[in-house]
């Protein structure tokens, strides 16, 4: 049954067109996520939809009775009410029906809030999130619409609003970057891309499928038209008349595929530079311990950086995660313990929360301010093309940074880190407010970054993505270390908690003389136990890039026949072979190293 439609809406803010027309329904049984570039106008949609902003032109049509509950990307709070008073009046819409009070203390404890009679005015952007998303959720209603819900959560919180989200009998509209919890809640997806929407049947797995053979099909439609296009133009040129209906209809055709609107391939964020050389020392920690009053956030933790560590570090809310990058670059002071740098190292910090931004200053002298030219693998690029490579038009690059949406904003100041050229990143939740489309493209940079890469993150698939090995906090202060992305670290755990569950079984005497495994340590880093997103990618597309080289070798082989006479076209086919077969023998000695990778791993 259908409960709400967009029709023909459209937005415009700061003379810059944000949404162009859209016409958009919505069922009672509708999970739908959106995807889309930063600036597209994703968060501008779901506040048109919830009422809170009015469109330029068109209208929003709700079936009567709909109950709506919504979820601000930065969400406001009354400073003169207490957080729980705050809460409670969003979910009773000021109806005196506390009978669920004891459920949203519970659930503001779930979300890592403990005193729900506490001054908003103490909470962190983080905390403040996580209450409005309770409210949200409690909120009765037909249409639960969240703007990045799973910013801010830790994993247990994440995989709780999963499950929440499954069982939700209402529909549901999402902005989320987070590509797991996509796959499991959602069952369709709609992609704004400038500013009109594509709908997709589908998750989030099933979506990036569907894009692409529409993608396809646009790019073979569009060679049709081109090639209609040139007869027409020959056709014009020879000096065709409108004297019958039948040529003026040609000559309109022929207008019609001049003025045609062509399809644009789809605009990446490209970003290659080259590291600093780094030097034989890189970073050694030595017993740190950090604990604020009797809050104990970790203790005694060393590790020396291999030169191509991958670490992702992960726990819960308020464990000491950010605060131990903040003592590894110098920000914070450990209570004990030592961080020595080496003198090549040169450390790019991403945190979660952006520098401060002259709002004033245009985005192409925010970046000149680090480096007018950058050294990357194609040789030296100006800040302007890497501006644009970041998917900073030249209309964006003069306009002031004011101008940007907060998305954008973090954008930019990831472009500023890494056109630093560090050759350690260290990235505080940077997917937080980055879309999916930057974050594809900064995991495939990482996958070539010849440095160290520290990451504190909740997001599953960028760990996955990423990382190599896994540092958890666990609760009595200790870091336990784990090979592998996020998905082995999870296997990792419930071995050691089987292991642990088997001892506590123990019979008779022996349970109280049988000692707990020690929890697995490893201090050198275990080989590859699979490909690179980059190595999986080529070794499932290798084998038909040969079989198409091979088909292309034997036409050239009958050609070169054919042309046996024609002696300028005998020796162009056959440098054409010549190249054709070297390629053939560089894909077959790749194909067999990745083929020795893979049976190596068995």
């Amino acid at each position: 049954m259908n409960i709400l439609n967009v029709e023909n809406v459209s937005k415009t803010y700061m003379s810059k067109p944000v949404l162009s027309g859209i016409s958009v329904g919505i069922e009672d049984t509708d999970k739908i996520g959106i995807v889309g570039t930063n600036g597209t106008g994703k968060s501008t949609l779901l506040s048109i939809v919830a009422g809170v902003v009015e469109p330029d032109e068109g209208q929003v049509v709700i079936s009567n009775g709909l109950r709506i509950s919504y979820l601000p990307q930065n969400p406001v709070f009354d400073v003169n009410k207490t957080l729980l008073e705050n809460i409670t009046e969003k979910i009773y819409a000021g109806n005196d029906n506390w009978d669920k009070m004891g459920e949203i203390k519970a659930n503001l404890a779930k979300f890592g809030i403990d005193d729900p009679e506490c001054s908003v005015t103490v909470l962190s952007g983080g905390q403040k999130k996580r209450a409005a998303l309770v409210a949200a959720i409690m909120t009765p209603s037909d249409l639960l619409i969240l703007d990045e819900p799973t910013n801010h959560l830790d994993s247990e919180m994440i995989e709780y609003l999963e499950e929440f989200l499954q069982h939700f009998r209402g529909a549901l509209l999402m902005i989320t970057h987070d590509r797991y919890f996509l796959d499991e809640v959602t069952n369709q997806i709609l992609e704004i891309d400038k500013g009109s929407v594509y709908r997709y049947e589908s998750n989030y797995s099933g979506y990036l499928e569907l894009k692409q053979q529409r993608m396809d099909y646009e790019q073979a439609a569009e060679r049709k038209a081109a090639a209609l296009y040139r007869k027409d133009l020959t056709w014009m040129l020879r000096g065709a008349r409108a004297r019958s209906t039948k040529q003026k209809a040609h000559i309109q055709r022929f207008e019609a595929l001049r003025d045609r609107q062509r399809p644009e391939e789809e605009r990446q964020v490209e970003l290659n530079s080259l590291p600093t050389r780094m030097g034989n020392k890189t970073i050694i920690l030595e017993g740190l311990s950090k604990s604020y009053g009797e809050k104990v956030l970790f203790t005694d933790f060393s590790y020396t950086f291999n030169k191509l560590d991958r670490i992702g570090i992960i726990g819960p809310n308020g464990c000491g995660k950010s605060t131990l990058l903040k003592c590894i670059i110098g920000a914070i002071s450990p209570d004990s313990g030592t961080v020595e740098i080496g003198q090549t190292i040169k450390i790019g910090y991403f945190g979660q929360e952006n520098e401060a931004l002259d709002e004033s200053k245009r985005v192409i002298d925010y970046i000149k301010d680090i480096a007018e030219f950058i050294q990357t693998a194609d040789g030296l690029v100006s800040a302007s093309v890497m501006c644009d490579r970041f998917l900073f038009d030249p209309d964006m690059q003069y306009a002031p940074i004011s101008k940007l949406s907060g998305g954008e904003k973090r954008r930019l100041y990831l472009l500023k880190v890494l056109m630093e050229q560090p050759n350690v990143i260290i990235l505080d939740e940077p997917t937080n407010d980055l879309d999916i489309q930057t974050l594809r493209i900064l995991e495939d940079y990482l996958d070539g970054f010849a440095g160290i890469i520290i990451t504190v993150s909740h997001d599953r698939y960028f760990l996955d993505r990423v990382v190599t090995r896994i540092f958890s906090f666990e609760a009595d202060g200790h870091l336990q270390q784990s090979e592998g992305g996020y998905s082995d670290y999870l296997v990792h755990k419930k071995e050691i908690q089987e292991a642990e569950i088997s001892v506590s079984k123990g019979n008779g005497k022996n349970q109280k003389t049988e000692e707990k495994p020690a929890k697995a340590k490893y201090q050198s880093p275990r080989e590859k136990t699979k490909l690179s997103y980059k190595e999986q990618k080529e070794y499932d597309s290798i084998e038909s890039e040969i079989e198409k080289l091979e088909k292309r070798s034997a036409e050239l082989e009958t050609e070169i026949a054919e042309a046996a006479t024609d002696f300028p076209k005998l020796m162009k086919l056959s440098k054409e072979k010549e190249d054709v077969d070297a390629e053939i023998e560089r894909k077959m000695e790749r194909y067999v190293e990745l083929q020795e990778l893979v049976d190596s791993f068995k």
